[in-house]
């Protein structure tokens, strides 16, 4: 389907892009385009501006930031899946960015469209929520850091305000974890995930496709820190999730497959 008629403005820097998305309220950021475009497509989504920042360069970096990776917000899925520093001091991050979509949309896709985007079934959301991660946001007031518990506010909506442009994703370093997903046919969106680290000594646990956000596992990680097993730890996967049924799976068949996951996750770490 063709998208509804929009206007189109490139901007050449983030302060640039800020006041475009003031001009107009129904305005929206076009980084790598493989989230939003599709809706467009569908008429899901119909802005009548997109203010495109696919080309600011300096938004695009992976970098050492003392106890933390910085991570520009236009850094493509496959920049994080071959980066390094990410290999080794936050692999887990590595690993779940090598498994998005297929080389298509890990060379085009960004971090900061996917987090912004905020599908409940994305990987990357999970992952940055297990690790406590932090989210640099700039708009007319300036830079504010969002930690990502407080980032996701439900389906698609997260916290960002109109005119704001998510600009980097810190992660800590010297992280050990894993994350695990089963998705109805290879590339496809996660139908469960989940994600388990050790963070600052703590072993910290996440859900895809459990709620209408990424989730934590608060019970398995109670049940870890008081020295459960991965099976009994595992058990307590379901409290506080609200998994839906679709095409993909049945609640109960979310359940069951998040509390496997979750086990095999914390064998591994």
């Amino acid at each position: 389907m063709i998208p509804a008629a929009f206007d189109y403005e490139r901007a050449g820097s983030v302060d640039e892009a800020v006041e475009l998305l003031g001009r107009d309220e129904e305005a929206r950021v076009l980084a790598g385009g493989h989230s939003l475009l599709p809706l467009m497509r569908l008429r899901f989504a119909r802005p009548s501006l997109l203010v495109d920042i696919g080309r600011l360069e300096d938004l695009r970096f992976v970098r050492d930031d003392g106890d933390r990776i910085a991570i520009g917000a236009l850094s493509r899925h496959a920049d994080l899946a071959r980066d390094p520093l990410l290999e080794r001091h936050c692999q887990v991050l590595s690993e779940a960015a090598a498994h998005i979509g297929d080389p298509q949309v890990r060379h085009r896709g960004t971090v900061g469209g996917s987090l912004a985007h905020a599908d409940p079934a994305s990987d990357l959301g999970t992952v940055l929520l297990t690790l406590d991660a932090e989210l640099v946001a700039r708009g007319p007031d300036g830079e504010r850091t969002i930690p990502a518990a407080s980032f996701f506010t439900g389906p698609f909506d997260t916290a960002l305000e109109r005119q704001e442009v998510l600009t980097e994703i810190r992660v800590p370093k010297d992280v050990k974890g894993t994350y695990l997903k089963l998705a109805r046919r290879a590339q496809d969106w996660a139908t469960v995930g989940a994600a388990a680290a050790r963070v600052d000594g703590r072993v910290q646990v996440g859900l895809t496709s459990m709620g209408a956000t990424p989730l934590r596992a608060r019970g398995v990680e109670e049940a870890v820190a008081a020295g459960a097993s991965p099976e009994d730890a595992a058990a307590r996967t379901g409290e506080g999730t609200s998994p839906r049924g679709d095409a993909a799976a049945s609640p109960e068949y979310r359940a069951h497959l998040a509390q496997v996951l979750v086990r095999r996750a914390l064998e591994r770490l």
